[in-house]
């Protein structure tokens, strides 16, 4: 059974707090912290394990034994393209699946180490007056046909030798150092589009739904609307320009697909038999219950550089509610 007791403390109102702040690692403090730096690299939790090194292995997998012929690619016909579709709607439905039967099905831990004590449930403000319901058809009836469409019209330009393709055999050390840059391409991605729907114009319109989810589980992770299915899954589209191998660009996908589901599972620590796995969403979190901070989410600290930044910390929702008050006391521009 989780001691939930060794990892954070449970507040008056029900919510679970971390002892841990949240953070960014020591990707850019200064001065240098090699042996941080090193730990966090290849340590558990860490820039490699256990997330990324699982995505960029199922992504091989994914490439080598479950992905159409370049030369059933180049015509588009209808059998190639769905069956990328079934394949993605099964990856889908066994990672957010899986998690979500273990932590809101079966309850394998109860509330332990959960953010929010509440269960989800059935509300009118929620599509089918049911959050999971909504959830998950936003995800499957929206995210997984866009991802698809990216990943087809991504290897269909593949296919057609229209994109700058090195070799592993003859540039070992850029393919290594590409799948190496992919999760931190996706930090710079995600942050600049989560910027752009926050804004005024996209908010209401657009990213409002998704932040339906203010006590998130992992179907919420893609439950969006399709304006913001379409921005987000154009993190591949930096495969069209740079020399890249059509395994960079299903990396990046997959890691879109599937990186959502642990990091909106509501849950500090997950139980795997005797150990804990820190799905990584204390930072997201606090995104989704206060919106209007900890717009990026990994190892790069935009937060901090831009003043959006909360840490979980009584100082750090003081500081929140600071700048709230000074923007709303700062005439709006003729």
């Amino acid at each position: 059974m989780l001691n939930e007791q060794a990892f954070g403390t449970r507040s008056p109102r029900g919510e679970w707090v971390p002892f841990r702040r949240a953070s960014y690692g020591p990707l850019f403090c200064w001065p240098p912290q090699p042996a941080e730096l090193l730990r966090w690299f290849f340590g558990l939790p860490g820039y490699l394990l256990p997330f990324n090194m699982l995505y960029a292995c199922i992504s091989f997998l994914v490439w080598r034994f479950a992905t159409p012929s370049a030369d059933s690619l180049r015509s588009l016909t209808v059998s190639p393209i769905a069956f990328i579709l079934a394949r993605n709607l099964v990856l889908v439905c066994l990672w957010f699946g899986a998690l979500h039967w273990l932590l809101y099905i079966r309850r394998s831990q109860g509330t332990q180490t959960k953010y929010n004590e509440r269960w989800p449930r059935a509300s009118e403000r929620f599509l089918f007056g049911s959050q999971n319901r909504e959830n998950v058809f936003w995800t499957l009836a929206s995210a997984v046909p866009t991802w698809t469409a990216f990943e087809v019209l991504t290897l269909w330009l593949s296919a057609h030798d229209r994109l700058p393709r090195p070799g592993w055999s003859r540039h070992p050390v850029w393919f290594a150092v590409m799948l190496l840059l992919i999760p931190l391409w996706r930090e710079v991605h995600f942050y600049a589009v989560h910027r752009l729907i926050h804004s005024n114009l996209l908010y209401e319109r657009v990213h409002a739904l998704h932040h339906r989810n203010t006590n998130p589980g992992p179907w919420s992770g893609l439950s969006m609307h399709p304006v913001e299915h379409l921005l987000y899954f154009t993190c591949v589209a930096i495969h069209w320009v740079i020399p890249s191998h059509p395994l960079h660009a299903m990396f990046t996908l997959i890691h879109a697909g599937m990186s959502p589901a642990p990091g909106h599972s509501g849950f500090e620590r997950v139980a795997v038999g005797p150990a804990t796995i820190r799905p990584g969403g204390w930072n997201h979190y606090l995104h989704h219950k206060y919106f209007e901070v900890n717009y990026a989410d990994g190892a790069i600290p935009f937060d901090k550089w831009f003043g959006s930044f909360h840490d979980g910390s009584p100082e750090a929702h003081e500081a929140m509610k600071a700048r709230i008050a000074a923007r709303r006391r700062t005439p709006a521009p003729l």
